[in-house]
């Protein structure tokens, strides 16, 4: 496999934060969102500056809580 395919599936963690960030919404804080997911607010900071990939963990609570498809959470498309 060619290094270009490899960067073509590497997850562009900076989208994903944007995602992180739209499920989050306006009601709740860093710190209240975070004790929802069972992380800290620094850590969820860094998911959401695009500085550290979700685990799969995380993508999981992420899916149950806002009821959204990892396919989105991930990529930005729904699965089909």
């Amino acid at each position: 496999m060619s290094s270009n395919k490899n960067k073509d599936l590497a997850p562009d963690l900076k989208s994903i934060g944007r995602r992180i960030r739209e499920i989050r919404g306006f009601d709740h804080t860093q710190r209240e969102f975070g004790k929802i997911l069972g992380i800290g607010q620094t850590q969820l900071s860094k998911y959401e500056k695009g500085l550290s990939a979700p685990t799969l963990e995380l993508l999981l609570k992420l899916k149950t809580y806002s009821g959204r498809s990892l396919d989105w959470i991930v990529t930005g498309v729904e699965g089909e």
